[in-house]
């Protein structure tokens, strides 16, 4: 062992090893040696304490100190031995490397967000009378049709051909107007965002086919047989838990009839309806409805089912693109039978200056179901080969304010033409522009009543340009207002179905916050 005076002379000396000396003296740690050993000590502990703010584990240091000890010191001046790998082994880590690698295992990139957030649907697994035992008893959902047909394939019904070139491509089914019910059910079971915890979710979905159900007894039945299963569900959902929770203002329904066949004002029965809509419970949820109520604002409307159901968004694109290179030699059409006796609409007279027209192509549907032009009405095919043909499709009230037809129009890539706000502006401001003369023409009704107005001059008035704007927009409405098939696991575009859930969606969250409360207007209630 040196002594103190001995180790003082060496500190005095100029750091080389002794190896380089003239007299080849064995060798000695230099001095940089030790500094190094120190100096990696010292920047350990650092690191250490750099990461331990940080909120890292003190496995950081610990991983590295036995390093520090492995560190040999070559004969060489100022180099240092990597460890060696053992066979078999994975190469030990430098002090750095270690600190490296221990960070990348504690400070992670910040997860990308999930896209359900604020998206969830809590659906209710309801008895089966409510729902599935309807579509079972199909024979029974209307008094003189039988409907099982149409309850095929999840709700849209039989596949139709090709008709002759009307149809092209994949997608298209005899639906029924009245499907709604069963068609949105089946797309909420795929919904990509559905929850088994209704505290997670942003909306609770109610599968009840209030629809289906109330059309089984709207003719003939006493009121007391119209509202039993409805009040049945209703008492079902108000005691279940997740009721509770906001009392029924997070849940929405489907109700794929106009509102007027659940509004019925009293217990009497000759009397058109149902209750379900005037019940408080149902006045708390979102009820979706195919026509709402002026005096309403707690329901909202969507478009009715079209004979379109694609699967893909290539199916809408394909068709899309048809609908635009379509010849269409007819000015305008107009599809429907008059209402004798009724002040609510201008058919009679759509129908005089129809017929009056060379420009005019008149899908005249007379006498009763299954008698007289009836039966042409209710084929998909005639219906589309007249909106496929003409540039404007004629579109005033029939029993109600609106119809079927104007989105049967719109996909055929017909501009839709209205007597009445009422008949879209007002009702699906979800699915359609607020420009309302981007996509539509509206005619009013006071004057082809007066008779003076002329149906075929105003139309020509617009000239060829802004026909091909407006059937364009008009054909860029299609994925908005059609419901893609429901089995289908790979939509990829935004259909009518998600623009309703969205809406949803969005109303619950403002009634959480305390926004945008929902009510009837005091003395505006219909009479």
């Amino acid at each position: 062992m040196k002594s103190t005076t001995t180790f003082a002379a060496e500190i005095q000396q100029d750091p080389v090893d002794a190896a380089d000396k003239p007299d080849g003296g064995a060798p000695r740690r230099s001095l940089v040696c030790h500094l190094a050993i120190l100096a990696a000590t010292f920047s350990a502990l650092v690191f250490y304490a750099h990461y331990a703010v940080q909120g890292n584990m003190a496995s950081v240091i610990v991983s590295s100190l036995p390093l520090l000890s492995s560190i040999t010191v070559d004969q060489n001046p100022g180099s240092a031995e990597l460890p060696v790998a053992l066979d078999g082994e994975r190469a030990p880590l430098t002090p750095r490397a270690t600190v490296l690698e221990a960070n990348r295992s504690t400070i992670r990139a910040p997860a990308p967000a999930n896209r359900c957030d604020g998206r969830y649907i809590y659906m209710y697994d309801m008895p089966a009378r409510f729902n599935e035992d309807l579509v079972r008893d199909c024979g029974n959902l209307h008094p003189w049709l039988d409907m099982c047909p149409y309850v095929a394939n999840d709700g849209i019904g039989m596949p139709l051909g090709d008709e002759g070139g009307v149809f092209s491509g994949r997608g298209w089914y005899s639906t029924d107007q009245f499907m709604l019910d069963l068609i949105l059910h089946s797309r909420m079971k795929r919904y990509e965002c559905l929850t088994n915890d209704s505290s997670l979710a942003a909306a609770v979905f109610v599968p009840f086919y209030a629809g289906l159900e109330s059309g089984r007894f709207l003719y003939n039945h006493s009121t007391s047989v119209r509202d039993a299963l409805q009040l049945d569900a209703i008492d079902w959902l108000v005691r279940r838990p997740e009721w509770a929770a906001m009392g029924g203002r997070d849940h929405f329904l489907v109700a794929g009839r106009t509102t007027w066949d659940f509004r019925r004002k009293a217990d009497v029965d000759e009397l058109w309806g149902t209750k379900l809509l005037r019940y408080p419970a149902v006045e708390n949820m979102t009820v979706l409805v195919l026509e709402t109520s002026p005096w309403n604002q707690t329901n909202l409307a969507i478009p009715y089912p079209t004979y379109f159901h694609p699967e893909t968004a290539a199916d809408v694109s394909a068709w899309q693109e048809k609908a635009r290179k379509t010849e269409r030699r007819w000015l305008f059409s107009f599809a429907g039978a008059p209402r004798p006796g009724s002040n609510k609409t201008v058919r009679a007279e759509i129908i005089r200056q129809c017929r009056a027209s060379s420009g005019c192509k008149l899908f005249h549907c007379g006498g009763v179901v299954g008698g007289g032009g009836a039966a042409d009405c209710n084929s998909p095919a005639g219906v589309m080969r007249v909106f496929e043909s003409s540039q404007f499709c004629l579109q005033p009230r029939g029993d109600t304010a609106t119809r079927r037809s104007t989105f049967d129009a719109i996909v055929a890539g017909c501009i839709p033409v209205f007597f009445h706000p009422g008949s879209a502006y007002t009702q699906y401001t979800l699915h359609f522009p607020r420009d309302h003369g981007r996509y539509s023409v509206l005619i009013p009704h006071a004057g082809l009543t007066a008779r003076n107005v002329s149906i075929e001059e105003t139309l020509r008035k617009i000239s060829p340009e802004e026909v091909r704007r407006m059937r364009e927009e008009a054909i860029g409405l299609i994925p908005r207002v059609v419901y893609a098939d429901p089995r289908s696991r790979r939509v990829g575009f935004k259909d009518a179905f998600d623009v309703a859930v969205e809406a949803v969606i969005d109303r619950v969250a403002k009634r959480r916050r305390g926004e945008g409360a929902d009510v009837v207007r005091d003395g505006e209630r219909e009479h």
